[in-house]
């Protein structure tokens, strides 16, 4: 595993894990978690790329200051840091709502991205476990300290184990989400967990779904890994991005609930790295983004020019 580095930008503090050489790919974790969770892939992806995992700002090792923590602000947040870095383009693989960040950072950044991962990712529907609605609720907070009672930990991991020995959906993934629960030591971590909780997810479920804007994934290689067995976020919303991104490639693991990383890394690598050879970084043009911004559809195929879309700014102010 890569030691943790430090860089500030805007002020705060930022870690991060960087090794390896060859073409860069960033690595985002979900809410709560931190690089770590790439530990058991991150030494094998650096001997064939530059790997770059940071602790997104209010997670992990980075600072946890009163501040925006929007799947917007994160994915500009990657930029700055790749920029800091020295790297123009990468290939972004996000996990879980680290898979809202990676969307939303090609959808803000096309320019700057090569190819989009999207693992159990976030921002496709509404659809995620009850208990994050109830996290969600205002006024929760009050209760969070709790939390830390001595006692309470005992009896999260008892019922966590048992829901694990009835191989319930949930159970499968106990050891990463009691994981998640130490990563909550204090007030600051705890505010910051509920912030970018409350940015993402209201009592009815996810609040931000980028599946109006997929279309634009156009050209872009894109790959979906999902667990057959996510309580987290269900399997069927993997089959609802596959369709919404024109070309993209779907694996599901059918022993996997929401961290296929960690029950299968021998297989994820084996896939992550098929699609990383096997595609070609997207030719960004900024007139293709704009027609395709305008007509709503996808571009022409090969051999067609960008005037065989027709340009609705002919007919019909944009807007109006």
């Amino acid at each position: 595993m890569p030691p943790i580095s430090y860089v500030t930008v805007h002020g705060y503090r930022r870690a991060f894990r960087m090794a390896g050489s060859g073409p860069p790919l960033l690595l985002i974790h979900g809410i709560g978690d931190s690089s770590d969770t790439w530990d058991t892939v991150i030494d094998e992806l650096a001997e064939h790329y530059t790997v770059i995992a940071p602790d997104l700002l209010g997670h992990g090792r980075s600072d946890r200051p009163r501040a925006d923590y929007s799947i917007a602000a994160f994915a500009c947040g990657m930029r700055d840091l790749i920029s800091v870095l020295d790297l123009d383009r990468v290939t972004v693989c996000g996990h879980s709502l680290g898979g809202g960040v990676a969307m939303q950072f090609a959808y803000q950044f096309p320019e700057r991205c090569e190819r989009l991962v999207l693992v159990c990712t976030g921002g496709v529907g509404p659809k995620t476990h009850p208990l994050f609605h109830l996290v969600a609720t205002p006024g929760v907070e009050t209760f969070l300290p709790v939390l830390r009672m001595p006692g309470v930990k005992t009896v999260g991991s008892v019922g966590l184990t048992l829901l694990r020995w009835l191989d319930t959906d949930l159970g499968r993934d106990a050891g990463d989400l009691m994981r998640l629960f130490d990563a909550l030591p204090d007030s600051p971590a705890r505010s910051a967990f509920l912030r970018t909780l409350r940015a993402a997810v209201d009592r009815r479920g996810q609040v931000i779904t980028m599946l109006d804007r997929c279309y634009l994934a156009e050209g872009m290689p894109t790959l979906l890994i999902w667990g057959a067995r996510d309580a987290i976020i269900p399997v069927d919303q993997a089959h609802l991005v596959h369709e919404a991104m024109p070309g993209s490639r779907l694996e599901i693991f059918p022993d996997a609930g929401h961290f296929p990383h960690h029950t299968d890394p021998e297989r994820f690598l084996a896939v992550l790295r098929d699609f990383l050879d096997s595609t070609e970084p997207a030719d960004y043009s900024s007139a293709q983004w704009r027609t395709l911004l305008r007509t709503g559809r996808g571009m022409p195929g090969p051999g067609a020019t960008l005037a065989a879309v027709p340009d609705p700014a002919e007919d019909a102010t944009i807007g109006a």
